[in-house]
């Protein structure tokens, strides 16, 4: 937290929610907008307060909103985040598409996220028809691909405001604006390698919750286009993720997952020298904490100090999720992986012998273009040598931008449908 707040002397150990609560009291609505991060978000949070409390004094009822989310554990965290901002504005959290304000927070990995949310908006055109008042936002990493971006402002006109990955923290900022001048908003930007700490968040579940200690991936797997929506990595402070972990756990918090694109490579882009090894072992030492997971681990960084880590500490759950892709080396290759079958077989064997009662799952791709019938045999063999607790298993999904959707691959759809359900 910036030392200019006026803060109170322990505040890194208040519960977010009421870190938040005191920053927000504190806001003087009646000044100019701050220019720094995070007071001009709380300023407008104030604001907002105060505009949403006269809605819904002449309306005789609480406005409402609901945070639809798509995609993974870190978007679900986000999720918890832009509940955070809306609780602080005044809103009410429902979960009813008919709300005062529905916000949509998207992901980009597979065509199918996409159709749904197209889905939703068409659906939000005859709802908006009966009720015009309805604000409609569209965020995340889908805002972020310049095809969906250009379709959602052309196609469809029911949708207020428009933000991406990068300026996640100001939606109370943007939704001012809109509610203020009452014209489309529109805010998607490049890229940021900036995090702003000390933004309020709402817990979906009492006992546990995400930590995000780091945004973005420098991976770059043919497949994929996270880097392209979610930018460069780049790890959060330690102390403001321990202080995040502190603070939730004095507030009831018993376990939390450390959240990453490839935790793995946590604090490569920090001048402290700290590993995601070192990390975990400092969250386990957090008086209170009684479990602690972490995902996603990408092979090629996984270290013998992090399998010593996690068998050494009891806090942290016997559960490494692992991703494989394929048991192909040619197709791993060709996915840039950076590991090959003998590579992720050794890190099995390193982890069972350090925890022989651990858990391991996965992700696999069938269908990556040019896998042939023995490249799909290649990852059965892995599936059936390592005997996986569960995987996640796709059909790849061809995403513009990405350089595999370059590549020509003439499998037969029924073919790729046969391997999948095997």
């Amino acid at each position: 937290m910036n030392n200019d707040m006026n803060r109170t002397e322990n505040i890194d150990y208040f519960p977010v929610k009421d870190r938040a609560s005191m920053m927000l009291d504190a806001v003087d609505i009646t000044r100019d907008a701050p220019t720094e991060e995070p007071l001009r978000q709380y300023y407008y949070m104030a604001k907002l307060r105060d505009i949403v409390s006269r809605m819904a004094e002449a309306k005789g009822r609480p406005i409402t909103a609901d945070v639809i989310t798509y995609g993974c554990q870190a978007n679900a965290r986000d999720s918890e985040g832009y509940a955070g901002i809306l609780r602080n504005c005044g809103f009410e959290i429902t979960e009813d598409e008919t709300s005062d304000l529905v916000l949509y927070n998207t992901c980009s990995v597979r065509e199918n996220a996409d159709q749904r949310l197209f889905g939703h908006l068409g659906q939000m055109k005859v709802k908006k028809a009966k009720n015009p008042e309805i604000i409609v936002a569209v965020c995340g990493c889908m805002m972020q691909e310049k095809s969906n971006l250009e379709k959602i402002r052309r196609s469809f006109n029911v949708v207020d405001i428009i933000f991406g990955t990068h300026n996640m923290h100001m939606l109370a900022e943007l939704l001012y604006k809109r509610i203020t001048t009452g014209k489309k908003v529109s805010d998607v930007r490049e890229n940021s390698m900036t995090i702003v700490e000390d933004m309020p968040f709402e817990r979906k579940f009492p006992f546990k919750m995400g930590v995000n200690i780091m945004y973005g991936c420098n991976n770059f797997c043919t497949y994929c286009i996270v880097p392209y929506v979610r930018g460069r990595e780049r790890s959060r402070d330690p102390e403001e993720i321990l202080s995040e972990i502190r603070g939730a756990v004095s507030d009831g918090v018993i376990e939390v997952m450390l959240l990453g694109q490839n935790v793995n490579s946590y604090g490569k882009n920090l001048t402290q020298q700290i590993s995601f090894a070192q990390l975990l072992a400092k969250t386990a030492e957090i008086p209170g904490l009684k479990r602690v997971r972490f995902m996603t681990s990408h092979p090629k960084d996984m270290s013998d100090e992090l399998i010593e880590t996690t068998a050494k500490y009891p806090k942290v759950c016997r559960h490494v999720h692992l991703p494989l892709q394929s048991g192909s080396d040619r197709i791993l290759k060709a996915m840039n992986r950076h590991y090959t079958k003998a590579d992720y077989m050794l890190l099995v064997k390193k982890l069972r012998e350090a925890m022989p009662d651990i858990s391991l799952t996965t992700d696999i791709i069938v269908g990556f273009p040019g896998e042939t019938k023995e490249d799909f045999l290649q990852t059965m063999e892995i599936v059936r040598e390592v005997k996986y607790d569960s995987a996640f298993t796709f059909i790849y999904s061809k995403r513009p931008g990405t350089p595999a959707a370059r590549i020509e691959d003439g499998t037969p759809e029924e073919v790729i449908h046969e391997r999948f359900d095997r």
